[in-house]
């Protein structure tokens, strides 16, 4: 998957490597013949065992080495700088979740404030060609306007995990400011695929299906104004990560911030029917989730719609992945990874 000309004699700093798109990224940053440098603190925070089997199939590759600690450990973070050198560096770590921002605050303060800034001052004082962060669809908080414009009014956010998200933005733009560390930022919605997250609801659907369980559905049992959500697929995330990193801002403040979403929202019931059908489909019978219906939760934002004007114009580039099509590669994964008849 070759998206974009890549600089393979650069080594790449990926935090977060044992995650979601720190993996997938990495993967194909690897196998253009790129050198990676991973850290990672593998936290149980979910499913730890997915974790060591994403780190597992990246270790073949000679071009990549792999460093066990927390991007809040300032010593690490430095050492890890002065030794490797790295041109370009990609933050994906940090602890995700909304509603877990609720329960356990303290990991996302240690993690995503404390963490970024010791990735910032790294940056600073050991200069680099780009950095990359992942921020989150999450600060638009309830925007009622839709799609969501880059552009818009994100100072109310309606969780702590949106708080420290909007927080990383601002830091980023300061120390481009005042260092001209080249820095994008990247507005993540709804990333899902094969390997994905245990804590996401297509995952946990598909989980409680298993199990014999209902799923809760957290729109009130309103179909007329149904929760929408903006669902990308993780191929179109790493192509578009991978076509910015070649593409830093030339501005004053070298700072800019992207949407990347799928720029086409599906009601949460038509997503949970596709999941039916998809499931369906890899196990050769009829798949129905029983289904309870609960009130919205604190923290949840009624729909995210992202615009892709600005990535497009930037970098050529617009996510195409149907739901359907996607949901299908998960599905076909998760039965064949959890050995499921």
């Amino acid at each position: 998957m070759n998206y974009t000309t890549l600089n393979t004699s650069k080594t790449y700093l990926v935090t977060g490597v044992a995650g979601f798109i720190g993996y997938y990224l990495s993967k194909n940053l690897l196998e253009q013949g790129c050198r990676v440098i991973g850290i990672d603190n593998v936290n149980d925070y979910y499913e730890v065992n997915l974790k060591y089997t994403r780190l597992e199939l990246l270790k073949p590759f000679d071009k990549f080495t792999f460093i066990k600690g927390d991007i809040s450990d300032k010593d690490m973070v430095m050492n890890t700088f002065e030794e490797y050198k790295p041109n370009v560096v990609v933050n994906l770590a940090a602890q995700a979740g909304v509603r877990y921002s609720i329960e356990n605050p303290n990991v996302y303060i240690q993690s995503n404030i404390i963490g970024f800034f010791n990735i910032l001052e790294a940056c600073r004082y050991n200069p680099v060609d780009h950095l990359v962060y992942a921020s989150s669809s999450s600060v638009y908080g309830a925007n009622k306007k839709v799609p969501f414009e880059e552009t818009d009014f994100v100072d109310t956010p309606v969780s702590l995990y949106a708080s420290t998200k909007k927080s990383n933005e601002l830091m980023a733009y300061t120390y481009s400011h005042l260092y001209k560390i080249p820095a994008t930022g990247l507005r993540f919605f709804t990333v899902y695929g094969p390997m994905g997250r245990p804590d996401m609801a297509y995952f946990g659907f598909t989980d409680k299906y298993f199990a014999g369980e209902p799923i809760k559905i957290f729109n009130n049992g309103d179909f007329e104004n149904d929760l929408y959500r903006d669902f990308t697929y993780v191929d179109d995330i790493i192509e578009g990560i991978e076509r910015l990193i070649s593409n830093p801002s030339t501005e004053p403040v070298p700072h800019k911030v992207f949407n990347i979403g799928n720029n086409n929202p599906e009601k949460l019931m038509v997503f949970i029917e596709t999941l039916e059908k998809v499931l369906s489909n890899a196990l050769n019978r009829e798949v129905m989730f029983e289904k309870v219906f609960e009130p919205i939760k604190p923290g949840d934002v009624p729909a995210t719609y992202a615009s892709t004007d600005l990535l497009q114009e930037a970098v050529g580039f617009k996510p195409k992945t149907s739901i359907e099509e996607g949901l299908q590669r998960f599905a076909d994964w998760y039965v064949d990874y959890y050995k499921k008849v």
